[in-house]
């Protein structure tokens, strides 16, 4: 897991207290209306998506940047490959 610090986004996607599997569906759709190389920040309670979103973007050809923790969430941060 990669912790990163003030990282800059170009876009936020609000995921906390929303159900599973919407952390796996709707960072595709939000990306679509992102330019090449912009950061999509995702911010989510939801434990499993430490292991979910990096897999995802794996998957899906997108970069994960990192993750950052705070008392409220998790922000997970993907860059757009494509």
């Amino acid at each position: 897991m990669k912790f990163v610090e003030n990282q800059i986004s170009d876009d936020t996607l609000d995921l906390v207290c929303r159900m599973c599997p919407l952390h796996l569906l709707e960072p595709g759709d939000k990306l679509k209306c992102l330019k090449t190389s912009q950061v999509l920040e995702v911010l989510t309670d939801y434990d499993g998506a430490l292991e979910d979103i990096p897999n995802w973007c794996k998957k899906n050809g997108q970069e994960f940047i990192g993750i950052e923790e705070n008392e409220d969430c998790y922000k997970l941060y993907i860059r757009k490959n494509e």
